[in-house]
């Protein structure tokens, strides 16, 4: 016994419960029984029954039930009832009766009557009884939740402590595709092995243990009720408890959302391709290099896109020939750029850029280029690699690298086809569609419009280019006691060709002018202002003239060629006076640089700049000894968009003041150390040393 007492008043064992505390269905309806020996006398009281009928035991034991629980009224029915159940006419009965209680009040109540026989073949009355309101209300509790779960259209189960289907409703054997056989008695884990069903465990053991809801939890998956397709539902966990507390297990309610689900996927892939758009807007284009326009349109494509994105252009358009559709041959492709989203032999397989191909008509690039239409294979073939990749060994290393999916767009620009945006997917699982078409195509035309701006520029950049070197000294002439030493830089990045200019003229009595100019603006127009100028200074100067009376001169030219500001400084060294002669016409200050003594900056009369007209100009003059150098330099030297001018210009002397063997080191140091990367102007640097000269 005392092994066996334990177990039945343990409400942690299973069938346990304990005496003090609330446990199931029974206990809700608060089951009274009342015994009665065969002359209706009362011989046990439940603590159920004083509790339904008011009496103490002390109070019912031992008297007739009729006089204790039944109005008088109905004392002649329960008589006759009582005689048949105990005579054996009526095994049992069963209803509703009035019975009464101890204050006087009338109870309705719900009796079960049965004939008890002992093992002296003694015969007893066993009622069992409830209040009728009581059984009601739970009848319709049950009623209700059994019809809401097998009507609901939401999925519903309740699992077990052990994580076993006890039940599932019609619902959930719809969402799943199995019926309710198939998951009674069995872990979520093999009853739904195509779910993530680690994870649904792990949530369920999390409720179990915790007691915390877990609610509208997204899950997207498969099953075999649609196996083609993948769904959403929005599930939610709850611990199921007894009355006194004891965990019975987990309900769990499943809601599909699939079309709640993709109409969210499909909102977000929406604002997804906005965001590209609008990023492709601020990161294409952002210089006139068309190189590095195309790597921009290129690293836009990945990984929001495409795994791998190249961009490939007709070699025939960077040749200054037109781009339009030819419809039909092969095509000549220069490749700019290639990208990926990680690691892939993808990019092995494509053409690097800077490389030259021809491609057949027959291949796919080839087709999006004389069409000027988008080619879009959704499922790659091993034939489509044939047609996507340069050879059949790139064929393999696609393959290789899992491209599934394949899309060119056209890269068109005022009507003519430059090339195109290649892209492939290999870990997108996802093959290409029609929105991705219409994405990469908005894409690509942003981009062409950049491209074709960036290759003109290039081409005019190049003439312009061109025009200006030729207009600068090639090989300035080396003159008596005057070392010299100079650069001209263009402009990097997608700045424009300026018009600075340095020039070192040879005049009478071994005199030596030194010129540097800066005309305002960029392109060609510059350029070729700048030549004007440097022309006529070049004449000015062998007129052997005071340096005001030559700025002079030059800003009724500058005037008469209008709206031409040029900033200039003109210089002239006598060797055997060892003299300067210095005028400004609004240029940056000179550096004046003498062994021993710290750089400064010359103060000069800084003038206005030329083709203001009618303005003064002054001559400086100062001495020059052996070994005093003069630094005559543009802007694009010193000023920066984020730096004071007095800043750089310190930094300038700071620089000057190293002594350093070469005026040829000199350059190379102040061009590296104040360079920046993308400078926006063009640079020209003169730098004259004094020297010895024979009197």
């Amino acid at each position: 016994m005392g092994a066996v007492e334990p177990a039945a008043t343990d409400p942690e064992r299973p069938g346990g419960s304990s005496a003090s505390e609330p446990g199931g269905l029974l206990d809700v309806l608060n089951v009274a029984a009342v015994v009665l020996d065969a002359d209706g006398r009362i011989v046990l009281w439940s603590p159920q029954a004083e509790q339904l009928f008011g009496y103490a035991a002390e109070e019912a034991l031992g008297r007739y039930a009729g006089r204790v629980l039944v109005h008088e009224q109905h004392l002649d029915l329960v008589r006759r009832m009582f005689a048949k159940v105990m005579a054996g006419q009526d095994g049992s009965w069963a209803g509703v009766f009035p019975a009464r209680h101890k204050d006087g009040s009338t109870l309705l109540v719900e009796f079960r009557n049965m004939r008890l026989e002992d093992d002296r073949r003694d015969l007893y009355a066993l009622g069992l009884a409830t209040d009728r309101a009581t059984l009601r209300r739970v009848e319709r509790d049950l009623a209700l939740s059994t019809r809401l779960i097998s009507q609901s259209p939401i999925g519903l189960a309740v699992v077990d402590t052990d994580l076993r289907f006890v039940t599932v409703n019609p619902a959930l054997e719809r969402i799943n595709g199995l019926p309710a056989r198939e998951h009674v008695g069995r872990r979520v884990r093999d009853a739904l092995p195509f779910l993530d069903t680690e994870a649904i465990e792990a949530a369920m053991g999390e409720v179990l243990a915790t007691g915390i809801p877990i609610v509208d939890r997204e899950s997207v998956g498969r099953t075999p009720a649609d196996p083609d397709r993948e769904r959403a539902w929005s599930v939610s966990f709850y611990r199921l408890e007894a009355p006194n507390g004891r965990v019975l297990g987990v309900a769990t309610s499943v809601v599909d959302i699939t079309e709640r689900y993709r109409a969210a996927t499909e909102a977000a892939q929406a604002r997804q391709r906005l965001a590209l758009v609008a990023d492709a807007s601020i990161r294409i284009g952002t210089t006139l290099d068309l190189d590095e326009t195309a790597r921009e349109l290129a690293g836009v494509s990945v990984p929001e896109l495409a795994d791998v994105a190249a961009v490939d252009v007709l070699d025939s358009i960077l040749n200054g020939r037109s781009g339009v559709m030819t419809h039909e041959g092969p095509g000549v492709f220069r490749a700019l750029a290639v990208a990926a989203a990680y690691p892939t032999d993808a990019v092995r397989a494509a053409d690097q850029p800077g490389e030259v191909a021809m491609y057949d008509a027959d291949r796919l690039v080839t087709q999006c280029v004389n069409t000027g239409r988008p080619v879009r294979v959704s499922h790659v073939s091993d034939d489509d690699l044939q047609c996507i990749a340069r050879s059949p060994a790139a064929a393999e290393l696609l393959a290789a690298a899992g491209v599934h999916s394949y899309l060119a767009v056209p890269l068109i620009a005022r009507g003519e086809v430059l090339g195109a945006l290649d892209l492939k997917r290999t870990h997108n699982p996802e093959p290409f569609n029609a929105d991705d078409e219409l994405l990469a195509g908005e894409l690509a035309a942003r981009a062409a419009v950049c491209i074709d701006n960036a290759r003109w520029y290039q081409q005019v950049r190049s003439t312009a280019l061109t025009l200006q070197r030729s207009l600068l000294p090639q090989h300035p002439p080396v003159r008596p006691g005057l070392e010299v030493a100079y650069r001209y830089l263009p402009a990097q990045a997608a700045s424009e060709v300026g018009g600075d200019w340095f020039d070192v003229v040879s005049l009478t009595s071994d005199k030596t002018a030194l010129v540097v100019g800066d005309v305002m603006g960029s392109g060609i127009g510059a350029a070729a202002t700048m030549g004007q100028l440097r022309t006529a200074t070049r004449t000015l100067a062998g007129l052997d003239l005071d340096p005001a009376k030559v700025l002079h001169q030059l800003d009724r030219i500058a005037d008469g060629m209008g709206q031409t500001i040029t900033t200039c400084i003109y210089a002239v060294y006598d060797p055997h006076r060892g003299q300067c002669r210095i005028s400004s016409a609004g240029h940056l200050p000179p550096a004046l640089v003498r062994p021993g003594l710290p750089p400064e900056l010359l103060e000069l009369p800084t003038g206005a700049p030329l083709g203001v007209g009618d303005v003064a100009f002054h001559t400086s003059t100062f001495t020059l000894r052996h070994g005093d150098q003069l630094v005559l330099y543009t802007d694009g030297l010193v000023e920066t968009r984020d730096q004071a001018i007095d800043e750089r210009l310190a930094e300038l002397l700071a620089l000057l003041a190293v002594p350093r063997e070469s005026l040829e080191e000199t350059c190379d140091v102040l061009l590296h150390s104040l360079r920046q990367p993308g400078d926006h102007d063009d640079v020209a640097l003169l730098i004259a040393r004094a020297g010895a000269t024979d009197s």
